[in-house]
């Protein structure tokens, strides 16, 4: 039973610390949709909503949709909070006299209504009784440590597999758990393919990086000189440096509207979106702030400074990757593209319900989510982000570690600063409608974790934990 839908594109968590705070507004226009919905006004809900929401449905087709579906439903009599994906969306348990639904809503960059969505609502399933497999041999204590931490999460019915990589005091462990496929009853290993979503970001930061160190660009040049001329004469656009684009300082957007205009597949929203839809987009778009005076978490930033790293250098998004950090850094199974030899170690990947759901695939926004990689390139790339050495590629490296903005959220280039217990990380995360990932570390404490799951059931309460656990 579906009432109120807007397309729901995953938005990835901006940083662990942020999470609480984004919750709060989440949880507090809920409170407001509760309080307006047992009034019976639809007008007040719908003034909670922003543009997106009203793009889709206007007030005369919402007024008809809350009087004569959700209205009759009688006064909510209780709600609990299901889960909060990504830092993005909100899902509620929601208890009227007759009915239980599903709430999902999330915001937009102005803590407006994006996402409104009331579906029946299932119990869970229990959560799996027998120990699922695991390569963890619980010697040590933090074997023991990790396995509670991992447990909480593979030991729910909709995860399937998780791969775990830990650095400290210089020796590296790993451990895996459940499977590579459901059913398959195969481990995934450290060499096992996983969407990395959007720790794709610090391999943009990093090539940012190093082509401001080869003075190939600048971080503060505006983006309009990159753009065509029937671009760059949107004057919105003239205050935005490529800085501002790693940074999510631009003002623009997560996700632009004509993506959703143009979806050719609601479970692979990126793969059709091109630069000629992009560039359609920032023609006539409007920020959502002064560009450098807000953080707002943008995947169309970052790809637009992946595009715009290619006309730098003649290459495509993959090419930089593989040629400026993953063949040096030794990484070679880090790509975009998995080829036939690789495809055999690339997981099933599964949805929010435990479901089969297709890996994503991305155009002209691959620099802003399309990696694939494993949880051994991945601590190779931990080691060169703690391991400070005289190349230029660790110069790129160490400059992506500089903080650019500190309002709220700190972060440098690409990578975000967290505290876990007292301590700072440098930090990413990833989310895909099937795959979450988890990536910090620390070079001081010489600590360094990486989790990859093949569910998009958020991995960051686990990661956290383990930091707490071993720091």
């Amino acid at each position: 039973m579906r009432y109120l839908a807007v397309l729901i594109l995953v938005a990835v968590s901006q940083a662990l610390s942020a999470q609480t705070r984004q919750q709060q507004k989440v949880d507090s226009v809920f409170n407001l949709v509760k309080k307006y919905l047992n009034e019976k006004n639809a007008d007040a809900i719908y003034n909670l909503t922003g543009d997106a929401f009203q793009h889709e449905l206007n007030i005369d087709a919402f007024n008809k949709v809350a009087n004569e579906q959700l209205f009759p439903l009688g006064q909510i009599r209780s709600t609990l909070l299901i889960n909060f994906v990504n830092n993005s969306l909100a899902a509620y348990k929601v208890e009227f006299n007759s009915i239980k639904l599903k709430a999902s809503i999330s915001l937009d960059s102005k803590d407006k209504i994006e996402t409104l969505v009331f579906t029946s609502y299932t119990e869970p399933l229990n959560n799996k009784t027998a120990l699922v497999a695991t390569s963890n041999p619980m010697q040590t204590v933090m074997d023991k440590q990790v396995d509670s931490a991992a447990r909480k999460y593979i030991q729910k019915a909709n995860t399937v597999g998780l791969s775990i990589g830990v650095i400290k005091n210089g020796k590296t462990t790993l451990y895996n758990y459940g499977e590579m496929k459901r059913g398959g009853k195969v481990l995934p290993t450290a060499d096992s393919f996983f969407e990395i979503g959007s720790i794709t970001k610090t391999f943009t930061a990093t090539l940012l990086a190093w082509f401001v160190n080869e003075r190939k660009v600048r971080l503060d040049a505006p983006i309009i000189m990159y753009l065509p001329d029937s671009v760059a004469i949107n004057q919105q656009l003239k205050g935005i440096t490529l800085l501002n684009l790693i940074n999510h300082t631009s003002g623009l957007v997560s996700v632009p509207d004509n993506l959703r205009d143009n979806l050719t597949d609601p479970f692979n929203p990126y793969k059709d979106y091109n630069k000629q839809l992009m560039y359609s987009y920032l023609k006539s778009c409007k920020l959502t702030s002064k560009p450098g005076e807000k953080y707002a978490y943008s995947n169309l930033g970052v790809g637009l400074l992946g595009s715009i790293l290619q006309s730098v250098s003649g290459q495509v998004f993959e090419q930089m990757v593989n040629e400026i950090i993953a063949r040096p850094l030794g990484m070679f199974s880090t790509a975009q593209y998995l080829n036939p030899l690789f495809s055999p170690r690339f997981v099933g990947v599964y949805n929010l319900s435990g479901q089969p759901t297709p890996p994503w695939d991305f155009d002209v926004l691959a620099p802003c989510g399309a990696l694939r990689s494993t949880v051994n390139d991945l601590l190779k790339y931990a080691n060169a982000n703690m391991n400070q050495r005289s190349t230029p590629l660790s110069a790129a490296i160490q400059l992506t570690h500089k903080i650019t903005f500190s309002k709220d959220v700190k972060i440098g280039m690409g990578w975000h600063v967290i505290k876990v217990k007292g301590v700072d990380y440098y930090f990413h995360n990833g989310g895909t409608y099937g795959s979450s990932s988890f990536m910090a570390f620390n070079a001081e404490k010489g600590i360094a974790i990486v989790l990859l799951s093949n569910s998009a059931e958020t991995i960051d309460p686990v990661g956290a934990e383990i930091l707490g656990k071993i720091q």
